[in-house]
Order: structure tokens, then sequence, then C-alpha cells
């Protein structure tokens, strides 16, 4: 799914009126009706609907909305804020038919003096403003939102809470936004919405569909991206009934150290889960019978001093960091790996705490390596962001500066690729941060890679399949109880339902 920003969301809309082709005013009908449905769905006629709307076009969508669930049997009251605008055009036309209907009481606010009463069980719906705010909320607005957020009545938003812009936030005023407890956004999640920090603005968001047109959705180009089953179904694919393990290459881990083989064994696991051919996990000599027990399926490879990797021609794709320490040997034997690998690498964990140290070392790395950094990791890597938009530009950034893939992990994980393409997943759940997690993502897109699968479909399946199983596993075991065993585990039922 195509992701866009509030310019281009707007064109889309121009495009639909002008090649479906229909009127403004009767696609934000189709619009209010899926509001409509929503609200009837989840509420009843008990609870009224109280609604503060403003005089553009998000506005315009709550009088319709009252227009509509009055129709229904609802009681509903519209409060509309001066802010001073001139109102459009739908505004106009929807107050025209909210007055003549004659069902719904309305009010102008035109002071801060004044607000309405709202009892406990009423309903609060959020319509000042849309997507197409470009800056924060002041005067009679802005005290209106704060007046909403000071009720402890469930908010609804249309669209997007009102105060809260589509993409950057770094200027806006925290105070000045509405807390929706849930957020019907149409056709597409707003980018703001992936952002840890806008959570306490969206609450539970839901994408209705309005039907914009699909072409102006092909035609429209975006750098954003929100990943999909679809898009998986597109790189996963059924296996030849006559392959052979060398059909479906050998990864290199190297992995492990003194206290932490737990994570080259989730590692190998994981690779071996997601179907490369061969692994050899790269190992100190105190972690050869750890390896070999809990792992027998993977070849060992045993280094006597962390400062040694194997003869790299017979791999198809190499891995490396879980749990490998930060100790001299182990740095100059990575820096040895950087001098001579001909292949993307996936690095990881202390790998990445290694580049931190030693940031000359980035321009050795190979170009599409993938790197899959926590926020700590990314913060040591590419240094502090004030907030999540600004991290996604570092990595965008980073991306293309060093020609890697950066995974940059959390809820709703980014990839961004050198081409300057974000995706970001649809995935995973809080259950998943827990310890050895990450390792287990290294170890898929590993294996992935090792099938000569791209390092950017690599990167995009290996995350949406580890956010996937651990989406399973949370089904069956709890989040709370999730660990990161539990993730591979659950891999085959996630391979299964992504497969055409």
């Amino acid at each position: 799914m195509k992701l866009f920003t509030s310019k281009q969301i707007s064109e889309l809309d121009k495009f639909t009126i002008e090649n479906e082709p229909v009127s403004d005013i009767n696609l934000m009908e189709r619009a209010a009706a899926q509001v409509t449905r929503w609200l009837v769905k989840n509420f009843n006629q008990e609870q009224k609907m109280v609604f503060f709307a403003g005089s553009g076009n998000n506005g315009a969508d709550a009088l319709a909305v009252a227009r509509q669930l009055a129709e229904l049997g609802f009681i509903c009251e519209v409060y509309t804020v001066d802010s001073g605008n001139k109102p459009s055009n739908s505004s106009v036309l929807n107050y025209e038919r909210l007055v003549k209907q004659g069902k719904v009481y309305h009010k102008f606010i035109k002071s801060d003096n004044y607000f309405p009463e709202i009892g406990q069980t009423d309903i609060i719906i959020d319509a000042l403003f849309g997507s197409g705010l470009n800056r924060r909320l002041e005067g009679l607005s802005a005290v209106t939102v704060q007046k909403i957020n000071e009720r402890k009545n469930t908010v609804v938003s249309i669209d997007i809470p009102s105060g809260l812009m589509t993409e950057n936030n770094t200027a806006n005023t925290k105070d000045n936004t509405v807390r929706a407890d849930f957020t019907l956004t149409f056709q597409f999640p707003k980018i703001s919405f992936l952002f840890a920090e806008n959570e306490i603005f969206t609450g539970k968001w839901k994408v209705l569909p309005i039907g914009l047109h699909p072409e102006g959705i092909k035609q429209i180009q975006s750098d954003f991206f929100f990943l999909e089953k679809e898009d998986i179904q597109e790189i996963i694919h059924t296996r030849p009934k006559f392959a052979h393990k060398g059909t479906f290459g050998h990864a290199l881990l190297i992995a492990g150290s003194s206290g932490k083989m737990g994570a080259a064994v989730l590692a190998s696991k994981a690779c071996l889960r997601a179907g490369t051919g061969l692994l050899t996990t790269h190992v100190p000599q105190t972690g050869y019978n750890i390896i070999q027990a809990a792992v027998p399926e993977a070849l060992a490879s045993i280094d006597k001093c962390n400062s040694e990797f194997p003869e790299l021609d017979i791999f198809s794709a190499i891995g490396i960091g879980p749990g490998i320490d930060k100790q001299y040997n182990t740095q100059q034997a990575f820096y040895k790996l950087l001098e001579k690998v001909n292949m993307p690498l996936v690095i990881d964990a202390d790998g990445l705490n290694i580049l931190s140290e030693n940031k000359e070392w980035l321009e050795k790395l190979p170009d599409n390596s993938i790197l899959t950094p926590h926020l700590g990791e990314f913060q040591r890597l590419a240094g502090n962001s004030a907030n999540s938009y600004e991290r996604i530009v570092k990595q965008l950034l980073f991306a293309k500066q060093y020609k890697v893939v950066v995974v940059l992990k959390g809820a709703f994980t980014t990839i961004a690729t050198p081409n300057g393409k974000l995706f970001f997943n649809s995935t995973g759940n809080q259950g998943m941060a827990t310890a050895g997690s990450g390792d287990v993502l290294t170890g898929i897109i590993l294996g992935l890679l090792a099938q000569k699968i791209s390092p950017e479909n690599a990167a995009k399946a290996g995350v949406f399949i580890h956010g996937l199983a651990g989406d399973m596993a949370a089904s069956e075991k709890s989040e709370y109880a999730l660990i990161s065993s539990d993730i591979i585990d659950f891999m085959g039922k996630a391979f299964m339902s992504v497969m055409k």
C-alpha cells in the first residue's frame, strides 16, 4: 500500500472527482457513509453524538455524518467552531442540508467563553481540521481542543485528530492536538499515525475505504509504503519439485561469545526455518558444544581466538553480529571481513556497535548490506533525533549515503533502501519486545538472502514474516508470555499464510 502526503491526498481526491467522475459533495457523502456505518456498529442510540466541526471539508464531513446518523434515530448535536476561515463550498452545502433535514441541533461557537454541556456517556466526534492542516492550532480552535481533551468522554476523530499533521509534527504543540480514542481515517493511514509519539493522539485507528480512483493511486508517485501480505506473496514462492539443498544457498552466520551463545542459537534456528539449504554457524571454541547440541542441522565452524572467519567462497550470504561482543580481536576480524567480502552482509547487534565505534568502516560496507538496528543502535550510528519523523529522514539519508538497507526495529519497523524508499511493516506486536527477538529477525533475513532473494526483498519479507509469526505466537501464548523461540516455532505457519 502506498502512503501519501497531505498534498498528494488532495491530488488523489481531485483525480477521483475528475476521472470517476464524481462530484466533490458526493465523494464526501460516500466517505461520511463509511464513518456513519462504523459509528452505528460501535455505539448505540442512547449515546448522544456531539460533533465539533471546523469550517473546511473535515467539518463538512461531520455535518454529513450527523445528518446520516439523525436519519437512523441517533441524537446529534453539531458545534461549528469559528476559526476565522471562510467556509468551504462543501461545508456550506452540507450545512444547508442539515438545516433542511431539521433533526440536528446546531450552534456556532465564536467565543472561548462558551463550551457545550456534555453528558458522561456522550460521544465526542472531532472534525475541526483534516489532513490539509499545515500549522499549529491557535486561538479558539486550540482552546476548543484543550477543552475536548479535558473531558473523559470517548473521542472519535474523523480522518485525523485535529491539530495533528500528516507527516512532520516537529514544530507542533501537543496540548493543542486532540487526543482521540479512535481515529477513522480515509483510504490510507496517515504517515504520522505510524510514529510512536503520536499514539496518544490517534488512539486505535481504522482505515475506511472510500473508493478513491485506483488509477490515481497508481499514477501518483510515493516514496512511502505500508507492507501487506500481497507484497510478500510477490517475494515468497512455491519451491520447485526437483530442488535440493544446494538450490537454496549456504549461509554463514558469525555469532556468539561466552555468555551470549543464546543469540547464536536463536539466529541459527531462525535462519534454517527461513529456508536456507545449508547453514554454517561460526562460533568461538567455547560455544562449539552448545551450537552442535542446540542446532544439529547447522554446520559448526570454530574460531579459536575470536579473530578468524572461514573461507568465504562457498557461501551465498553472510550475517554477523548476534552476541559476538566487542573485544579487540573480534573487531579486527570484522575489519578483515569487510576488506575481503564481496557480497552484501546482514549486520546486527554487536556488529552494529562495532561499526558505531569505528564509523570510518561504514564506507567499506558492501553495497546493499542490510543493517538491523534497534533505536539505541541506530542513534549510535546516525545520531539522536528529536522525534520519529526526523529519525526516518536520517534513516533514509543514511541508507542513501552508504548504499545500504536499514531496518530500524520497533512498532511499524521501517525499512529504508538506497534508492530512497521507506517501507513501514504492518505485522508484529508488543510481546515481541523481548530478549532475542532481534537475533531471530537477523536469522530470518539471512536465510532469505542466502536463497538469492534481493537484499531489499529479503529485508521486507523477513520483517513481515518475523512480525506475523510473532502475532501468531501471541494469539496462542499471549503478548505477556511470548519469548523469542516462540517466534521461530510459528514461522512455518507464517510462511504458509503468505504463500500463494
